[in-house]
């Protein structure tokens, strides 16, 4: 996630706690020909920065969507030759490692979410502030549209996911209304759900609890790019990926995601060895080492600058110990 870049091209988009992520990668990536994934590319911010500051330092650039694939390429022009970008998911991490013949890395970024220049290009369909086709895919090249969602999923699936997805308090009272609205006619565009949003959500929790459409929309996108599914795939290939001394770092920004993460980094930084025995087990140690105190949040002056990195949480380990496959 980040500030949008806009008609002044790619030196206005800002990444999102970079000054961090550089400092987190810094004693994993310096002096040495090291490997970094960077999961989310999106417009390469964090990538470009990370590059210019390690002369060293292979990047493997993977995104869903191939017009962040262009566009972070263009950025990336000046590291060309040490840059490998994928159109892939990141649930696909294991393969295209193996498929570049690169069995260990030394570090994994993942910058979770809507890129900006999802939230921002109005025809995605991302954003409820305009009206445009309900799309939502994060790869417009493959998979079902929000619209689709909407117009055939059964009610009680529709109630699930936006009650666990979008942690919406009025799932069922939306689903219900979702499923009146569109026996008379399919959804097709946006303010027609923002429309329905602000009639089925009560008056006073829309002055409480932010913009009605909020919630709904955010649980259509992760459903429609299946996000939570591939991440749960993808932290532990991740993981599995560093060398020893290599570092993982995730910002998050709903409450699902960073408890995915930080489960899978809680269960890798335990101990194995039964409690009542007073030595610690060969190959039963930690994995992993935590890197941050809990989940760390961007600083004020950061979020002044760009409110998108209101809802970031950071989370950051290492690992310690090789682990037999």
């Amino acid at each position: 996630m980040s500030t949008t870049e806009d008609d002044r091209g790619p030196h206005s988009h800002v990444p999102v706690m970079l000054p961090r992520v550089l400092e987190l990668f810094e004693p994993a990536l310096r002096d040495r020909p090291a490997v970094l994934v960077d999961a989310t590319l999106g417009l390469g911010g964090h990538s470009a920065a990370l590059l210019a500051a390690h002369p060293r330092l292979t990047l493997v650039g993977l995104d869903r969507d191939p017009q962040a694939l262009e566009l972070a390429g263009r950025r990336l022009t000046a590291h060309a030759g040490r840059t490998h970008l994928v159109h892939a998911v990141y649930d696909r991490i294991a393969d295209v490692l193996a498929e570049l013949g690169l069995p260990r890395v030394d570090g994994v970024l993942f910058d979770l979410g809507v890129s900006s220049l999802q939230l921002d290009a109005a025809e995605r369909g991302f954003s409820y502030a305009r009206d445009a086709d309900l799309d939502m895919r994060m790869d417009p090249t493959t998979g079902p549209t929000a619209a689709e969602v909407l117009n055939t999923y059964p009610v009680p699936e529709l109630t699930r996911i936006l009650r666990e997805y979008g942690e919406e308090r009025f799932a069922g009272r939306i689903a219900s209304a979702v499923a009146r609205r569109r026996e008379q006619a399919p959804f097709t565009r946006s303010a027609e759900l923002v429309e329905l949003l602000y009639a089925a959500v009560p008056a006073a929790s829309r002055r409480t609890g932010g913009h009605p459409a909020k919630r709904t929309f955010q649980a259509l996108r992760i459903e429609v790019n299946r996000e939570l599914e591939a991440l749960r795939t993808a932290l532990p290939a991740a993981l599995d990926s560093l060398a020893v001394g290599g570092r993982i770092v995730v910002l998050a920004y709903h409450s699902l995601e960073d408890r995915m993460v930080k489960r899978e980094f809680t269960a890798r930084v335990t101990s194995r060895t039964p409690v009542d025995l007073p030595v610690e087990l060969p190959g039963h140690g930690p994995e992993l080492r935590l890197l941050t105190r809990g989940a760390e949040v961007a600083r004020d002056d950061e979020i002044e600058e760009n409110p998108r990195a209101a809802s970031v949480r950071c989370r950051a380990a290492e690992r310690i110990r090789e682990v037999a496959a």
